[in-house]
């Protein structure tokens, strides 16, 4: 018996299933060049092969400790995909992963992505690569790998998901958090607004809200949906540099759990922070989120970053001096506190 109808003689393919492989390869051409602007010290290989070689030597390491660090970016996505402003998402999926690896000492050293959807799209998934590629080369990381996963029926029509893992090292003996001690000083860093995080209630307050994407942001000029889609900020080449000047005890990426729970991550059992709330205003983002919900100071606190994105614990004699290098290097520091005897977070002031 003979094939026939539509398909003929060859029978059904993996494309009747809805899934194209001659797009697949294009996006692989297509985003090649991306890829190639992130290269750095230490990379073997390009794209295309089944996995992606790095050279710890050639990057300079004599007796590394390797460091990894998996995430996404969460509902955020879900306004990307709304508005269809996807091409700044990839900053955030690498954000999310080369922050987490900073703190604990580690230079990233390199970056691959999952991208996952129902029909892939070329030119989109081609503009989310190339905003992971701003990242990874924002943040000296190399993109050496990747995978896109085209899964009918997984995902509705134009939705996707993205994950991001991360690979750094530092020198054996160097790994933080090291040396944190009572009396030790906070130095905060600004946020970029809402980075990655919580935006499961920051959907639900604008809905509350009864504003759409394209509405007039209600804290800065634009839209609502673009004030939203910020990106998360890299602190990975200026916290390097200060970790590398010495004298800084921890690093603390505030993200889900905010200040409240990303704090005490990093601090021994015995010790706690006091924190002054005066020291820096509140951002007219998370303003308009608290009085959106009628989020009471505390939950605000445990839930976003609140302006502050980055903690670092440092040693009380070179607080100035590290904050003003950290300032030259493009960071907006605040002394926000210090170490304390006797666990847990004690906050003095208003969140205003």
């Amino acid at each position: 018996m003979t094939a026939s109808g539509e398909h003929g003689k060859n029978g059904v393919t993996y494309a009747d299933a809805g899934v194209d492989i001659d797009a697949g390869n294009a996006l692989v051409e297509d985003i090649k060049p991306a890829a190639a602007r992130t290269k750095r010290p230490g990379v073997m290989s390009g794209l295309g092969g089944f996995g992606a070689l790095f050279d710890l030597k050639a990057a300079g390491y004599e007796d590394p400790i390797l460091v990894a660090a998996t995430d996404g970016v969460g509902t955020k996505l879900r306004i990307a995909i709304d508005t269809g402003h996807v091409d700044q998402v990839g900053i955030d999926l690498v954000a999310m992963c080369v922050n987490d690896l900073v703190c604990q000492g580690a230079e990233p050293l390199f970056f691959l992505d999952y991208f996952a959807t129902g029909k892939l799209e070329t030119g989109m998934a081609a503009r989310i690569v190339s905003g992971i590629a701003d990242g990874c080369a924002a943040s000296g990381t190399a993109l050496i790998g990747g995978e896109t996963a085209e899964m009918p029926g997984m995902y509705p029509e134009g939705d996707f998901d993205l994950a991001g893992f991360a690979v750094g090292a530092m020198e054996r003996g160097t790994a933080l958090p090291d040396g944190v001690q009572a009396g030790d000083v906070l130095l905060g860093l600004a946020s970029d607004g809402v980075h990655s995080n919580g935006y499961s209630l920051v959907r639900k307050l604008v809905e509350m809200s009864g504003l759409g994407w394209d509405d007039a942001c209600p804290w800065q000029d634009g839209s609502l949906g673009a004030a939203l889609l910020t990106p998360t900020r890299l602190y990975v080449k200026p916290v390097l540099g200060a970790v590398r000047a010495g004298g800084v005890h921890a690093l603390a990426h505030i993200t889900g759990g905010g200040l409240t729970e990303n704090l005490p991550r990093v601090l021994p059992d015995d010790l706690g922070a006091e924190i002054d709330l005066d020291a820096w205003d509140l951002p007219g983002v998370f303003r308009w989120l608290a009085q959106a919900g009628g989020i009471a100071p505390q939950e605000m606190l445990k839930t976003f970053n609140c302006g502050i994105g980055m903690i670092l614990a440092v040693e009380a004699g070179r607080a100035d001096a590290l904050a003003q290098m950290l300032g030259e290097a493009g960071e907006t520091v605040y002394r926000i506190g210090t170490v304390t005897e006797g666990a847990g977070i004690r906050y003095a002031g208003a969140l205003t």
